[in-house]
């Protein structure tokens, strides 16, 4: 199923989707109509090669709230692992993200090689695993950032920016890290 919620956050309009079945199979957001919808396609494309049965038959359902609640910080990104279905993810993902979701705290941020040395891979591996994450938000791929810079994120680097600010990490959003 899929459920999809636009709410204001920051004064801005927020699209966030969530792909679930049993549980989440993953979400996606932005902050115009459009780009919404093609992250929905891009997400919807990335579990289906990852042979994730994917029904996105219109449903409602808590879990949009849920993820604006993690951005507004009124729910841990950690206390919402469990409602992750986790499929379709390779081991070292799973071991990378749940690492990350549960050490790296909202307002703070660490870069792709301490992200690495924390779970003994490289750099370049943390961030193909941040490329590929179907849980943005609540596995926050937001908080990683570039030794020398905010880094990179896909789709949009705008939407990291404000993730960041909204969390109070604004040192990172400025002129001169970006």
């Amino acid at each position: 199923m899929l459920s999809v919620e636009r709410f204001d956050i920051a004064g801005r309009e927020v699209w966030i989707g969530v792909v679930h079945s049993e549980k989440i199979q993953g979400i996606t957001f932005s902050l115009e109509r459009e780009q919404f919808e093609r992250n929905v396609k891009r997400l919807t494309g990335f579990l289906e090669r990852r042979s994730v049965g994917v029904d996105i038959e219109p449903a409602k359902s808590r879990y949009p709230s849920l993820v604006r609640d993690v951005i507004l910080g009124r729910v841990e990104n950690f206390d919402v692992l469990g409602e992750l279905s986790f499929e379709g993810l390779t081991p070292f993902e799973r071991r990378v993200y749940e690492w990350l979701t549960k050490n790296v705290k909202r307002g703070s941020v660490i870069t792709y090689g301490n992200l690495a040395k924390a779970v003994g891979t490289s750099p370049r591996a943390i961030g193909g695993a941040m490329k590929r994450n179907p849980y943005p938000i609540v596995v926050p791929c937001h908080r990683v950032v570039a030794h020398d810079g905010i880094g990179y994120y896909t789709p949009r680097l705008e939407e990291k920016m404000f993730l960041l600010e909204i969390e109070g990490v604004k040192g990172w959003t400025s002129s001169r890290h970006t």
